[in-house]
């Protein structure tokens, strides 16, 4: 039985506790221990356990194995100063069991009540003994273990109370890389967090509240006793709106107090229904990283922090992946106006499958119901899913798990489970978290932004009817677009977890010469990584009926190969790339969206561009103040409309389009389309380029697409070669590239293109005269970059960074360049790997590049610093680099052949 308490009288047993390590499960209640430990805690933050060395048995999945057979790792694999690349590293580690014991006195007068041992947070199984006899054995990770040891106590006199815990995972069976387990994120930590406390109380009750927004009548469940209560003129709660109303009812003399909130939460078609008003979710998810401690903090505040953090950004909602938070953060929740879906503490897969006939079936039912038991009153509970990715005939269970649920509890709507694309389609979900319709299609096509996804959520991915879908689809872990490492983040570990898988990346670059580019290279790339997320938060915005997305994630992921997925970090901070009103222009309640067909346009267009608002607000906006503005090179900015206009609630709004000549712009331009509706802006970048360019003249460059005698020969009498290698080079041909970053990580997908999160570019470098660029990838450079090939930089000086600068994946870091310039003979030479030559009247980016290099060239600022041996650019074209072995065959599910269905 579920025990939830009020209690009347505590008794805090926080403070020092007798502590065993029970290595061989040989220790009992009642021997003597011979260490001491401080709770709340866990092993981990108490210094106990073992030093983590290359034997350790991690909790969770390794798709990457050179860490151990790399000989470039060894000098990492020693125990003592180890350092690991795939998740943080802990001072210390241990599975297995261990005791807890503490003496107190528990008062005489508590013996006309009984005594509830309160447990907030333990991990994993808890096994209790009062004064040597064993009262029971919990193992829930959702909720508080509570136990009744009224019948163990003496009344008056000094008892000792003993708790053996056993943090192993096979009993519980979730799977290994559950973030409610996983050394991915929090760790498999030994201890209780939270509260523990001994209470006395009259009787032992759950709670439940079934508020009625329409009638204000609200019915209050204790067990089986029905209470009625009237609130006149209820106010609803909302993100908007975080009303909370706390009253009192007596039970068996318990004064018990209950908060609540108004709120109706359904679904009618494919909308989610809040209040009787479709809402949008903007949300990310939770993966349970708290470095600091190893565990979820279990006080309001922190939760707060966190919460406000996430609305600072824009977001609404928060998924708890594969596991449910402490009770504070419901709390800190229901204050602030903020959506949750907890998840049941379990990824069923990675060898744990559902409805087959193993133990996690009955646990994970069991478990969910619990965290309703415990968590359902909270108006800011709206949303769950039994788990995360599950294999097995999971579509059975998930579809009873879902009629169960709804039966068992009515006041949340369920989703059987959250997939990705690859997954089935679960017929009997109230709502879907499910991938497919996310990312950007901008490998395969130019990139624009007037596209959506509508046609996969009428027929999403292995969905099988014949009429279009029907339900609210949420993107499942949309984004996770990477930057590189910020190495200054080391400082905020303070904790028992350290960022040395931060060392080993810093090594690396290093190693190829590039430890000035750190922090040139994690702005470039982060830059780029917002420009992935705005577009594809944008796609998401202007679909019709699409309700809303779950990022992954907007704070980083330690786990999994480490995912620096985040715009912030994970410690919710900022790196220094963008804030949270940059990120709320494309990510708000209020969010102007322009249709660009293309962002590359000649001075011989027009610019019409389509304009619409998404308006997930209160409700109408009345009378709107729309404002249109073009800045410039110079950041001039010239408003071109201003207008009022009334903007209804919902998405897909149209307001008036933009129309615009660009006969007038006469020069290479970058220039920024900004839309103001009330003052919520957003802005996008677009550049302009001379219909009719005169090349300069060439006779002193030759021009070739290889090292070919007569390049050798011109080099060799002092004159300038441009090598044009697109194509053509072998060294670096190992290097996948697109226009996007790379994908989650390279470690956890084994080397899954694209290889490279964007590059640093010297902006101002005189080679760029005639061709406006940022310092970083920005989309004018998509012509240029997609699928384009990278030179292997190893054989050039240590200090040499080239002009034009692919990142690499922070698990290599080979030093590569697209411009590279060199003395070489007695001659000049400047070699690219851009396709400068073919097509040239339709790509007219390279067009203007061609330009820009020729007139460089022509120059006499064409001086390189640097002086190279013929072999070097030889080796080029010639030479291998060797390829990167993973050392291991075992793959995650979305790189093999059959997704789970």
């Amino acid at each position: 039985m579920i025990l939830t308490s009020f209690a009347q009288k505590t008794i805090n047993l926080s403070g020092t506790w007798d502590f065993q390590i029970d290595r061989n499960g040989s220790y009992n209640a009642s021997q003597k221990y011979d260490d001491t430990i401080k709770l709340p805690g866990s092993m981990l933050t108490n210094g106990k356990g073992d030093l983590p060395s290359i034997h350790t048995k991690w909790t969770g999945s390794l798709y990457d194995s050179s860490y151990y057979y790399n000989p470039y790792m060894e000098k990492y694999r020693h125990t003592g100063s180890i350092k690991f690349p795939f998740f943080l590293t802990p001072e210390h580690y241990y599975v297995g069991y261990a005791w807890y014991r503490q003496n107190t006195n528990i008062p005489r007068e508590w013996k006309r009540n009984r005594v509830v041992l309160f447990l907030e947070r333990p991990h994993i199984e808890t096994t209790v003994f009062v004064n040597g006899k064993e009262v029971g054995h919990q193992m829930s990770l959702s909720v508080p273990h509570e136990y009744d040891i009224t019948d163990y106590v003496k009344f008056g006199k000094t008892n000792s109370i003993a708790i053996k815990i056993y943090n192993g995972i096979e009993n519980v069976g979730v799977g290994q890389d559950s973030h409610s387990v996983t050394d991915q994120t929090q760790g498999n930590w030994n201890g209780i967090v939270g509260k523990i406390q001994l209470r006395s109380q009259k009787s032992i009750f759950t709670v439940k509240t079934f508020p009625d927004l329409n009638t204000g009548n609200v019915k209050i469940l204790v067990n089986n006793k029905e209470y009625n209560l009237k609130i006149d003129n209820p106010q609803p709660w909302s993100e908007f709106t975080p009303n909370l109303y706390t009253r009192s009812v007596i039970y068996c003399g318990d004064t018990i107090p209950v908060t609540f909130g108004f709120r109706n939460i359904e679904v009618k078609g494919r909308d989610i229904m809040l209040n009787g008003k479709p809402i949008y979710i903007r949300g990310t998810v939770e993966n349970c990283n708290f470095p600091l401690t190893g565990y979820p903090p279990t006080d309001v505040e922190s939760w707060k922090k966190i919460i406000q953090k996430c609305k600072d950004y824009g977001i609404n909602t928060m998924r708890f992946h594969s596991y449910c938070p402490p009770e504070a953060a419901f709390i800190a929740a229901d204050s602030l106006g903020f959506y949750l879906q907890p998840e049941g503490p379990s990824w069923p897969n990675h060898g744990v499958k559902l409805n087959y006939k193993q133990h996690i079936d009955q646990y994970l039912a069991e478990e969910t119901k619990k965290i309703c038991d415990y968590y359902g009153n909270h108006p800011s509970f709206v949303m769950m899913a039994a788990g995360n990715e599950p294999a097995g005939d999971w579509v059975t269970w998930c579809n009873n798990w879902v009629k169960t649920m709804k039966e068992y509890d009515n006041r949340h709507i369920y989703c059987g489970a959250s997939v990705g694309g690859g997954w089935a389609w679960d017929n009997l979900s109230e709502y879907h978290v499910k991938g497919g319709a996310r990312g950007l299609d901008w490998s395969h096509k130019a990139p624009q932004c007037n596209d959506d996804y509508l046609s996969q959520i009428e027929f999403p991915r292995n969905y099988r009817e014949k009429e279009p879908n029907n339900s609210p689809i949420i993107a499942h872990e949309q984004g996770q677009w990477c930057a590189f490492p910020d190495f200054k983040e080391r400082s905020l570990y303070t904790g028992p977890y350290k960022a040395k898988n931060f060392d080993i990346f810093e090594d690396l670059l290093k190693k190829d010469g590039m430890a000035s580019q750190a922090e040139k290279f994690l702005y470039a790339s982060g830059k780029l990584q917002v420009t992935a997320y705005k577009y594809e938060i944008e796609r998401n915005l202007r679909t019709k009926d699409y309700s809303g997305f779950l990022l992954l994630g907007l704070n980083d992921y330690s786990g999994q190969g480490t995912a620096l997925v985040g715009p912030l970090n994970v410690f919710w901070k900022e790196k220094g790339y963008v804030d949270s009103k940059q990120w709320k222009e494309f990510c708000g309640k209020i969010v102007p969206l322009a249709k660009f067909p293309k962002f590359i346009f000649q001075n011989t267009d027009t610019l019409n561009i389509p304009i619409e608002v998404y308006n997930a607000s209160e409700g109408d906006i009345k009378d709107a103040y729309i404002e249109y503005s073009i800045i410039d090179n110079n950041t001039h900015s010239n408003i071109i409309a201003k207008y009022n206009t009334t903007i209804k609630y919902g998405k897909n709004n149209e307001i008036r389009p933009i129309t615009l000549p660009l006969n007038g712009i006469k020069t290479p331009s970058k220039l920024t389309l900004n839309v103001s509706v009330n003052g919520n802006t957003n802005e996008w970048d677009f550049w302009v380029y001379p219909s009719k360019v005169e090349m300069p003249k060439t006779k002193d460059i030759y021009i070739t697409d290889t090292l070919d005698s007569k390049a050798i020969k011109i080099l060799n009498n002092g004159g300038k070669v441009l090598i044009t290698a697109g194509g053509k080079i072998r060294y670096g041909n190992d290097v996948k590239q697109t226009y996007l970053p790379v994908f989650w990580n390279t470690s956890w997908f084994k080397m899954r293109p694209p290889h490279t999160t964007g590059s640093y570019i010297m902006n101002n470098h005189p080679i760029f005269k005639d061709f406006p660029t940022d310092s970083w990838q920005n989309i004018n450079w998509w012509e240029l970059i997609n699928n384009a090939q990278v030179m292997n930089l190893q054989e050039f000086p240590e200090d040499y960074q080239p002009i034009y600068q692919p990142i690499d994946t922070w698990h290599v870091s080979r030093k590569l360049g697209m411009i590279v310039e060199a003395n070489v003979l007695k001659g000049k030479l400047l070699m690219t790997t851009f396709d400068i030559n073919s097509n040239l009247n339709n790509r007219i980016v390279a067009r203007q590049l061609r330009k820009s290099i020729l007139e460089y060239m022509s120059g006499n600022s064409f001086k390189p610093e640097i002086t190279l041996d013929i072999k070097v650019i030889r080796d080029l074209f010639e030479k291998e680099a060797p390829k990167v072995n993973m050392f291991t065959k075992d793959s995650p599910d979305e790189l093999k052949p059959k997704i789970i269905r």
